[in-house]
Parts: C-alpha cells; sequence; structure tokens
C-alpha cells in the first residue's frame, strides 16, 4: 500500500528462514529479492545482500571432524554430510571441507548471484585451490580475476608451490595459463616483488625473462664495484638461463615449431651476444673490485655503471676501466674490448679520459694513453691529435713542460699549429708553419701575423713580417 521497496522484507525474511534451517524455502525468498551481477567478472564480491548470506552460511557450518574422531560427528550432519555428497560432487574440492548442505547452499546462492570472484575466493578460503582455478578456465574469467582471488592469497598464505603444482597438473605445458602468468609477473615488477618474480619465471621457464631479472638483482642497490664483486653469482645464473633456453631453442628448432607463446623469445645470435656481455661484465667486475681493493681507484660517481645500461653507461665503464688501474696500460685491453663490442665512439671515450688526467694532472699518462690508442690498431690517423686538441680546448692552465711534450706527439703539423694557437704559444706556432711547403707556410704566418696583431704581441708580428 505505502508503494515501499519489498527487497528488505524478503531479505529478512529469507534470513529468518536460513537462521531457523528451513533452507528451501530461504531459496525461495531471496530469489525475490537478489539479482545476478551485470557482470560477472567483475572486480568485487557481488551485491551486500548475497555476501551477508554466505557470511551467516559459513559462520553457521560447524568444523566435521574427519579420520578417527568420525563418531564424534552428530548423526543430523553425518545424515547431511551423506545426504548431499551426491549433489554436484564435480563442484566439490577434495580438501578438508565437508559436503554438507550449508556448503552447497553457500554454492547454490554464489553460483546464481555472486561474481566469478565471489565464487572463486570461496574455494580459495576453503583450500580448495584445484576448483578455483578450473572454475576460472572454465568462465574465461580476465587476469585480474585471478590475480585478486587466487594469486595474491597463494603468495600471501605461502602456498605458491601449491598453486605452481596445480597449475602444472591441470595443464603441463603451461599453456592455458600463459595469459594469467604474465599479468602475475606484471603485477609483481609494479609491486617491486622481485624475489617472488625470479621464483615464478623460473616456475614458468621463462629463461630470457629470468635472466632480466638476475640482472636487476645484479646491478640494483650496489654503490660500488666491491659490492658487485659480492654478487657476481648472479651473472653466473644470467649465463646459466641464457644457455638452457639456446639449448631449448636448439631442441625445438628440428621438430614443429612449439607453442611457447607466453614465454618471451630472442634470436639465438641475441642471446650469444648478451652471454659475451655477461663475460666481459665478469672481467669488468673482477678487475675494478680489484682496483677498490687495492686503493687505486678514484673515481666517485652518483651512479655505478655497468655494460647492462645504455651506451652512455658502457662509454662510462670504458672510462672507469681505463682510469681505476694503476695506469692506463692495466685497463686499456678492458676498455678497448668494451668499445670495440658494442661499436661504441671510441674518440669520444678517449677524449673524456684524458681530460680526467688532465683534472688528476697526470700528463704523463695522457701519452701513455695516446701510446695505447696508436698501437690498438684501429686508431684513424689524427685519433690521436684530436683527443689533445679536446684537451686543450679545455685546459688552458696545463703546465709549459707537459703542454709542449703534448704538442710536440701530435702527428700532423697544422694539428700542432692550431694547438699553439689554441694556447697563445704564437712564436711555436710561427716555427712549425714556416716548416711547411711554400705557399702554405705563407698562408699559416700571415694567419699567425694576424693573431698576434690581434693580441698585441709586437714580436712574434715583426719575425712573421721579416719571414713575409
Amino acid at each position: 500500500k505505502s508503494g515501499l521497496d519489498p527487497g528488505g522484507a524478503w531479505h529478512a525474511w529469507g534470513m529468518a528462514c536460513l537462521k531457523a534451517g528451513n533452507l528451501s524455502s530461504a531459496r525461495e525468498k531471496f530469489n525475490r529479492c537478489l539479482k545476478p551481477p551485470m557482470d560477472l567478472n567483475q572486480l568485487n564480491h557481488g551485491s551486500r545482500l548475497v555476501q551477508d548470506v554466505i557470511q551467516y552460511l559459513e559462520s553457521t557450518v560447524k568444523p566435521i571432524l574427519i579420520a578417527d574422531d568420525d563418531y564424534f560427528a552428530t548423526l543430523r550432519e553425518l545424515e547431511a554430510t551423506l545426504r548431499t555428497r551426491s549433489l554436484s560432487l564435480e563442484m566439490m574440492c577434495e580438501g578438508k571441507i565437508q559436503h554438507n548442505s550449508y556448503y552447497q547452499e553457500c554454492l547454490f546462492y554464489l553460483h546464481s548471484y555472486g561474481t566469478n570472484l565471489a565464487i572463486i575466493s570461496f574455494y580459495m578460503r576453503h583450500d580448495c585451490m584445484r576448483e578455483a582455478l578450473l572454475h576460472l578456465l572454465n568462465k574465461e574469467s580476465p587476469s585480474e580475476v585471478f590475480i585478486e582471488g587466487i594469486f595474491i592469497p597463494s603468495y600471501e598464505s605461502g602456498k605458491l608451490h601449491m598453486l605452481e603444482n596445480l597449475l602444472e597438473t591441470i595443464d603441463p605445458g603451461l599453456e592455458s595459463w600463459g595469459v594469467y602468468l604474465i599479468a602475475a609477473c606484471k603485477y609483481l615488477q609494479r609491486k617491486n616483488y622481485y624475489h617472488i618474480l625470479y621464483e615464478l619465471q623460473q616456475f614458468m621457464k621463462d629463461h630470457v625473462r629470468a635472466a632480466m631479472t638476475c640482472i636487476r638483482f645484479f646491478t640494483h642497490g650496489a654503490k660500488s664495484y666491491t659490492e658487485l664483486g659480492g654478487k657476481q653469482t648472479w651473472l653466473l645464473k644470467i649465463k646459466d638461463h641464457l644457455k638452457v633456453y639456446l639449448q631449448e631453442v636448439s631442441r625445438s628448432s628440428g621438430r614443429k615449431k612449439m607453442a611457447f607463446t607466453f614465454r618471451k623469445k630472442m634470436s639465438a645470435a641475441d642471446v650469444s651476444r648478451h652471454i659475451s656481455t655477461v663475460d666481459l661484465q665478469m672481467e669488468v667486475t673482477k678487475f675494478l673490485h680489484r682496483c677498490e681493493s687495492s686503493g687505486t681507484s678514484q673515481m666517485t660517481g652518483s651512479s655505478l655503471p655497468t655494460l647492462f645500461g645504455n651506451n652512455n653507461m658502457k662509454m662510462d665503464v670504458a672510462c672507469k676501466v681505463m682510469l681505476e688501474g694503476k695506469n692506463i696500460e692495466e685497463g686499456f685491453g678492458i676498455a678497448f674490448r668494451v668499445l670495440q663490442d658494442f661499436q661504441l665512439e671510441a674518440t669520444e671515450v678517449y677524449s673524456k679520459v684524458a681530460k680526467q688526467l688532465v683534472k688528476q694532472q697526470k700528463y704523463g699518462e695522457i701519452r701513455q694513453l695516446l701510446k695505447c690508442v696508436s698501437e690498438s690498431g684501429v686508431a684513424a690517423k689524427n685519433d690521436g691529435d684530436n683527443i689533445i686538441l679536446n684537451c686543450l680546448n679545455e685546459f688552458k692552465n696545463i703546465p709549459a713542460e707537459d703542454l709542449d711534450n703534448l704538442i710536440q706527439d701530435m702527428d700532423s703539423d697544422e694539428n700542432k699549429i692550431q694547438a699553439y694557437v689554441m694556447c697563445n704559444k704564437l712564436r711555436s706556432a710561427y716555427l712549425v708553419s714556416v716548416r711547411q711547403e711554400k705557399s702554405r707556410a705563407v698562408q699559416l704566418v700571415q694567419h699567425v701575423r694576424q693573431l698576434a696583431e690581434n693580441s698585441g704581441d709586437d714580436v712574434v708580428k715583426a719575425i712573421c713580417t721579416q719571414w713575409l
């Protein structure tokens, strides 16, 4: 008469029937006020009314003791157990949960009015993980339901191994779980749970991604190469994963194409290249660890460069190796291999090293660097000269004797003149200029005279004028 929504009344009546133990009557009452969700895959447990029903039913079930204690169970409970055992057995699980009418009732309400997440969570609460997984597969639920309903509860309760065993039992190839496993990996990465991620990747036999996780374990948080020296086992694990992957690829290439759709793929050439990167990183780590231990290490950067970074970081590794040895020659071999393997801009690296050496006032080492560069066999004709010119560009205050020695080491007279001009040594520039072929010498001396005139150096201006 008053036009009020009767839903609340039907729900209260249904609850009263439940409490009185009249299950069939309760179903009829609830049928008038409960509705199935619009989207079975929504990430919640359905309406509050359904949750109240399930909560009540679960709290009412007394644990039925099993095995030798069966005679403690009341006749009524045993009766209920026997009566319901035949009903929907395929739905029920073989865990500790007993097949009694209250559990059957929970499943009835969940399947009629609950979401997939609610059904899966119910199974998980009662140690029925297998049923939860089969329901997920049968309903083709999205990966969010797997993460929320099965994966998070599994690792939080320490049952990740049990979950892995069941996934493998249901589908030994794991293909039907591919989407869910990749989603779980992404979730763990977002949460920074890298140890669980690594364990899962190993279970998935996803060796390429497992190797990438090992790279993170090796590099993350290390402040010095002494620390990295203690983490070298991760480098060995990276190599192991990549080698196993290579073996699997070569085994499967002979047979029909394998379906490993969810595991990360990589060409054999790329994998081999990564293995040689790991080998080189091991050498770098041992060398720099030794340098730091013996106290020859000088550079302190904010971040620690490794060969797993971008090209700029790899160039930093090459610089670090050359600068941290007892002398340039000691680390040059490893640095040269880094430059060659990754096809880095060698002159740029050598120039950076030379500038550091100027800052450290190790002018003799610059000459040793030039010697190493020219003996490397791949240096272009002017590489050594360019390294010196780059240094002079930045540092005008190199002591006179060291400066002369460096310029004398240059190959090209043209570059020597340019260097002398940069350092305002116009008399020296004049002396080299006049040794050139006549027409070129005239141009060079005229240029020097002009510079002398601009800088007010009357002596050099007079010499140039007299020669001309």
